[in-house]
């Protein structure tokens, strides 16, 4: 067995080689028995075993949290979709329909939800329709872009048994999760819809090429690393992976027009693996003429906000997210648009 890197201290800031780690962040993964081995083909059917034993599923009770949540679990078409919102809220609500991250490889729509109704929908008096989407190598693009979709779909439909209102439902995901948030904006947009109020980009996953500067950089030091990446991106794409006419529906990337799409928030570390496709693609939809807002967090390693919850820039960030997404919120639907 590979033995893991070690942390190191955290780096200066005029390293030239590799990006400074936020030294919070620095000493969390150095408790965690430093950067993660990386993940290879060969170990894929073990890591995804690891990772769904590491992710439990949370009943729907446990998801009320001893009645401040009501949490439902809904067959959205054929796709898993759990839904929940702070118990009492009256009326119907603005909702985010939330993608979970994994690399497209892992993760489920019930173990991310408890951070999500904490952070975002009880201070703002969100919903949040969580959607289970199936999971590469086994269900590869199209398959889970097709599943978020679907999932939408039935929710506008329902929207009343749902108590959420049709017309605000923004787009929400983290790192994979985040990279299918896009893409059915894309989707949305060249399908004639509905409409997304708007687009919360964590640290999303938009890039399967990996021929980055922050690529080469993170290598061996992120937390999720160029390995791992192309890994998880060829599971997802099997024969499509890094083809040069790959739809931007499987790479968001790769999309050559970025207009009339939805208000976007994107937010990617200073030391991960994406933040030069990030920041690429935020300054993409600037050119386009479309209504983005991006935070770029110092020393921020991919997943920082959950490797460290408590660290000043994880707090900082969960901050700036609430705040974007209450001024979206507020604004009358005239001035909300691509």
């Amino acid at each position: 067995m590979t033995e893991q890197p070690k942390a190191g201290p955290a780096l200066a800031p005029e390293d030239a080689q590799h990006p400074y780690l936020d030294g919070e962040l620095a000493a969390a993964l150095a408790a965690r028995g430093g950067v993660p081995a990386p993940l290879t083909p060969d170990r894929l059917a073990e890591w995804q075993r690891r990772d769904a034993a590491r992710r439990p599923r949370p009943t729907l009770r446990q998801l009320a949290d001893g009645g401040r949540f009501e949490a439902t679990g809904h067959d959205a078409d054929g796709t898993p979709l759990v839904a929940a919102r702070p118990a009492g809220a009256a009326g119907p609500l603005p909702a985010l329909l939330h993608l979970h991250g994994g690399g497209l490889i892992g993760g489920n729509a019930y173990a991310v939800l408890p951070r999500v109704l904490r952070e975002l929908a009880q201070p703002l008096g969100l919903a949040v329709l969580s959607v289970d989407y199936p999971l590469a190598p086994a269900a590869r693009y199209p398959a889970p872009l097709h599943a978020c979709r679907t999932a939408l779909h039935w929710a506008v439909r329902h929207a009343e048994r749902l108590r959420i209102d049709p017309e605000r439902v923004v787009l929400s995901g983290k790192s994979a999760g985040g990279g299918l948030a896009a893409a059915l904006a894309l989707l949305l947009r060249d399908e004639g819809g509905p409409a997304p109020l708007g687009q919360l980009l964590l640290s999303p996953m938009l890039d399967d090429r990996g021929t980055t500067t922050s690529t080469r950089q993170a290598a061996g030091h992120d937390t999720w690393d160029a390995v791992s990446n192309a890994t998880a991106w060829q599971a997802a794409l099997g024969p499509l992976h890094r083809t040069p006419d790959l739809p931007p529906y499987a790479a968001p990337a790769r999309a050559r027009d970025l207009s009339h799409l939805p208000p976007a928030y994107l937010e990617v570390g200073s030391a991960e693996t994406f933040r030069d496709e990030v920041t690429a693609y935020a300054n993409a939809l600037w050119q386009a003429g479309g209504h983005a807002e991006l935070h770029v967090w110092p020393g921020a390693c991919h997943g920082f906000d959950t490797l460290a919850p408590e660290a000043a820039v994880s707090r900082t960030a969960v901050a700036a997210r609430r705040d974007w997404l209450r001024r979206l919120l507020s604004r009358p639907a005239t001035e909300v648009g691509g």
